[in-house]
């Protein structure tokens, strides 16, 4: 038999949410709704799955995610749409969403995206608090020491790095020295960890130039 689960409708039109609570409750699930992010940040929610309406206008579906992360509160997320378009989809799945829905809900297709999703649910909080908690911390490295660690990522030694940024292979050994301080590494290995956890791309190697 299927897990009950809280599912948190967030967006949309009053008529929408109020549809999707009605699925939900016929699913067997506990469903609460939310007319905007700002309410449901006002008493958020302990567990459950959040549905996320994507309205670009409001910063879609990686607001919410933002908004969830900056409470400290690591709920899996889902956008829904009337369209989904490509590129809304491939946007909220890279900021965090566990899946994204079609609306209204399709009977089938919901039950097992919730089904799936709720067996996720702790797994994905876990995830989801180390990335968080990783880019906090590499947030406080200045762009060279950024641009340090992208290199070392790639199993570069110090004179690498050196050739590349066209510094000495000390100033490489003294900003390595600061990254690794910042991020309280005590070996590369960790450093390295931290920013795979963070999920970052090698932009900073780029902008540091």
């Amino acid at each position: 038999m299927e897990q009950r689960q809280s599912l948190h409708i967030v967006g949309g039109s009053s008529r929408s949410r109020a549809e999707q609570s009605h699925l939900g409750f016929t699913l067997g699930h506990h469903c609460e709704v939310y007319a905007s992010i700002g309410e449901l940040t006002e008493r958020p929610p302990e567990h459950g799955i959040v549905l996320a309406f994507d309205d670009p206008a409001e910063g879609g579906v990686a607001r919410v995610l933002r908004a969830m992360s900056i409470i400290g509160k690591w709920l899996p997320v889902v956008g829904t749409s009337f369209d989904p378009r490509p590129t809304c989809v491939v946007e909220a799945i890279k900021a965090g969403a566990l899946d994204y829905l079609r609306l209204p809900l399709e009977r089938e297709r919901f039950s097992t995206a919730i089904a799936r999703i709720g067996s996720e649910a702790d797994a994905y909080a876990e995830s989801r608090r180390k990335t968080a908690e990783a880019r906090n911390r590499i947030s406080a490295l200045s762009p060279r020491e950024r641009e340090v660690l992208d290199w070392l990522a790639e199993g570069c030694s110090n004179k690498m790095i050196a050739r590349e940024l066209e510094i000495s292979p000390r100033t490489v050994e003294i900003h390595r020295a600061n990254m690794m301080a910042k991020l309280g590494a005590d070996h590369p290995s960790q450093a390295v960890r931290l920013r795979l956890e963070a999920q970052l791309d090698g932009s900073a190697r780029v902008r540091a130039r």
